[in-house]
């Protein structure tokens, strides 16, 4: 672990251990911190087989200090929630939908990092499969939050789901995490066409298909089967 990197985990380590400081909720706390308990030792112990780069850890890292922020209120009384309503021009507490939004903003570019770095994506295929994973995660954790509600049946689960009496409050939620997907991919777009020379020559080669090309499904099935 480098320097800055331990300076992240000690700043992360700060904030956390104020929220766990008289938490508005303590029942919900702990349920929204599960995802921390599960989601940082994971970070660190990946991190010693595969680096991400000094940008990826630091934006893992803010959306994790704002993910804590809500624990420590709830995220439906998280009193900047109140101030962005207000610049909205809306009663509803919006800090949940800033975190959402900054999930997909701030979660997108490591998700893409560990695609082009593992699978060796480019071209479109860099900038489209990041916002399809974080759209695809930010609905398994809607579907979390239902499972929670449905197993927890008490405040604890109300407060943890947060809708804040929005019906539509779990599609609205995927909605701001796809834009700030979508909005850190055409910076990142926008950042290569700049900066990469190879950047149109790779799009194209994105769209073609390999000489060695052959159709999966049944053929491919024919062929395990044929021991070939």
């Amino acid at each position: 672990m480098s320097r800055y990197q331990k300076i992240l985990c000690a700043i992360f380590a700060a904030i956390w251990v104020w929220a766990t400081i008289n938490p508005v909720f303590p029942h919900d706390w702990l349920l929204e911190n599960y995802l921390v308990f599960i989601f940082v030792p994971l970070i660190i112990i990946t991190g010693r087989y595969f680096k991400l780069s000094n940008v990826s850890y630091t934006l893992i890292t803010m959306f994790m200090i704002l993910h804590v922020i809500g624990s420590h209120y709830t995220y439906e009384f998280v009193p900047f929630g109140d101030t962005l309503g207000q610049w909205l021009g809306t009663d509803r507490n919006m800090y949940d939908r800033l975190v959402h939004f900054s999930f997909g903003f701030l979660l997108a570019y490591p998700i893409r990092e560990i695609f082009v770095r593992i699978t060796r994506v480019k071209g479109f295929w860099g900038y489209y499969l990041p916002l399809d994973v974080t759209l695809s995660f930010s609905a398994i954790y809607e579907i979390i939050e239902w499972l929670a509600v449905l197993n927890v049946g008490s405040a604890a689960g109300i407060a943890f789901l947060g809708a804040q009496g929005d019906i539509w409050d779990a599609q609205k939620d995927m909605l701001v995490a796809g834009l700030g997907a979508l909005l850190a991919m055409l910076i990142i777009f926008m950042i290569n066409w700049k900066y990469n020379k190879h950047f149109m020559q790779e799009l194209k080669e994105s769209f073609k298909i390999s000489a060695n090309d052959a159709p999966l499904g049944e053929v491919k099935l024919k062929e395990m089967i044929d021991g070939k």
